[in-house]
């Protein structure tokens, strides 16, 4: 029993009873010089994004309205577009 006993703490310890583990001639291993890389998760391909729609410029401010460039007529952004229809209100 007590050969059994010395045994395991021999396997524990080392054979020579450093600590180190077997097969490493009595060395204890030190912390590793860095942390081992784990690969990152696949990342999902981006998705194609549509173009996005060309509007058109304000006929009177040049600014951007929020109709499409082939939408037929006068076409305004939304201040104009506000003040032209209080001046055709009013004109009496």
């Amino acid at each position: 029993m007590e050969l059994r006993a010395s045994r395991t703490a021999n396997l524990r310890t080392g054979a020579n009873g450093t600590g180190a583990p077997p097969g490493t001639g009595g060395r204890t291993l030190g912390p590793m010089p860095h942390t081992p890389v784990t690969p990152e998760p696949a990342r999902p391909a981006p998705a194609a994004t549509a173009p996005e729609p060309v509007v058109a410029d304000c006929l009177y401010c040049g600014r951007p309205t929020e109709y499409p460039v082939d939408r037929p007529g006068i076409v305004l952004c939304p201040v104009c577009e506000w003040q032209e229809a209080q001046r055709t209100a009013c004109s009496g």
